[in-house]
């Protein structure tokens, strides 16, 4: 079905990027639980944790960890702030951005009105990651507080200590899923810069975000060195 204003290359590009994109992103929550797989390593790492947090008088070292982390957090969505900003500015220049890159070798002539959908498109993605970073901060504000709220060291019997570890551990992973799918979506947002120039690179670039991506979340030498370095919930 062709759509107006948009060739049918454009079209199939787009299409591909949000398969893509969504196709991974249902595969990695499908195998989050797996052994090889550094989301999960880093979600045992956190309980783990959770449970050195409690065995200790003093938290202020994990607070601190809680608090370097944060501030990461602010810095990607502050980032995405000016992004957003910037192609807000471009959106209302978009003949002279257009003049600008088709200067470039290979760059395909398209209409204003599809560089404005391009433009848009770029914003509903920077716009995303940003939802994705807030809820990450209000999440580590979450775990601040259980980790505040914690009992102390010499307080509880182990059952009742495993679970609240259990749990603390739950609000720090998912502060980070949502940190992981905020960067996971800046990947992305930087492939469809390409679209500008040719919708092939596109969608070879799109290609490459995915195997990058998948490399270092399932196949890189950092997951293989957590899982060799796993720690011992018996001690």
């Amino acid at each position: 079905m062709a759509v107006p204003g948009v060739s049918p290359l454009d079209l199939a590009a787009f299409l591909w990027f949000i398969l893509c994109w969504a196709g991974y992103g249902f595969f990695a929550n499908r195998h989050r639980s797996g052994e090889h797989n550094l989301v999960a390593s880093m979600d045992r790492y956190r309980t783990e944790w959770m449970r050195r947090m409690l065995a200790r008088d003093n938290r202020m070292l994990d607070a601190a960890i809680i608090g370097t982390v944060t501030r990461s957090v602010s810095l990607f969505a502050s980032t995405a702030i000016f992004i957003v900003a910037g192609l807000m500015t471009v959106l209302g220049a978009v003949d002279e951005a257009r003049t600008i890159v088709t200067t470039l070798p290979f760059t395909v002539e398209t209409t204003t009105q599809m560089w404005e959908m391009k433009i848009l498109v770029l914003l509903v993605i920077f716009v995303f990651a940003f939802f994705k970073f807030a809820w990450a901060l209000r999440q580590l504000n979450h775990a601040l507080v259980a980790i505040g709220a914690a009992p102390p060291c010499d307080q509880g019997d182990l059952g009742s200590r495993e679970a609240y570890a259990e749990r603390a551990g739950r609000v720090v992973s998912l502060a980070f899923h949502s940190f992981n799918r905020g960067l996971r979506t800046y990947y992305f947002g930087m492939a469809t810069l390409t679209w500008f120039i040719h919708p092939v690179l596109f969608m070879a670039a799109t290609l490459w975000v995915v195997l990058v991506i998948y490399r270092r979340e399932f196949r890189s030498k950092t997951l293989r060195a957590l899982v060799g370095a796993a720690p011992d919930n018996n001690g």
